[in-house]
């Protein structure tokens, strides 16, 4: 079974709260992304180092365009989706959200997500967590998605069987 349906067609802008909203993330996002993720790169090596071995403490801006524009790649070939989180004029990259098909049994699809350290607690963040599970439910064919960091640990789904590859 494919993960999505073939004619599946992926939002392309989602409001979050009044002045922020979600879109896929591009290569050419890199001038935005860069200070993002460096500047919470301590806090979300804590999250999502083990698992991604991401983001390296020595990442470059050509490491990251390389990785946003796998990230661009796969979203158009519907393998996975990065949602950068924008402020209205996409002057500030707040954060991203993960929209992956599932590594581990139990799911149809497997997503997590930040926000930039000064946004913790605030209410980008608190809408983000709202919308996040309601857009799932609402805009996306999955009946079983896993909340990685939210509903389980990293470390639990570390823990979870594999899907193995069919042969």
């Amino acid at each position: 079974m494919a993960w999505l349906p073939e004619d599946f067609e992926h939002p392309v802008h989602v409001a979050v709260g009044a002045h922020h909203h979600l879109r896929p993330i591009r290569a050419t996002d890199v001038e935005l992304d860069m200070p993002a993720v460096m500047g919470s790169q301590q806090r979300l090596w804590s999250i999502f180092g083990t698992a991604w071995g991401w983001p390296p403490a020595t990442m470059t801006v050509e490491q990251d365009r390389e990785d946003l524009l796998r990230h661009e790649r796969e979203i158009a070939a519907h393998l996975s989706f990065n949602y950068a989180l924008f402020d209205e004029a996409e002057t500030e990259l707040v954060g991203c959200v993960y929209i992956d098909p599932p590594e581990k049994v139990g799911a149809d699809a497997e997503v997590s997500w930040w926000v930039r350290d000064e946004y913790l607690g605030t209410d980008v963040e608190n809408s983000l967590n709202r919308l996040v599970p309601e857009w799932l439910a609402s805009s996306w064919p999955f009946s079983a998605v896993r909340y990685i960091g939210r509903d389980l640990s990293w470390d639990d789904w570390l823990a979870l069987p594999s899907i193995r590859p069919l042969s």
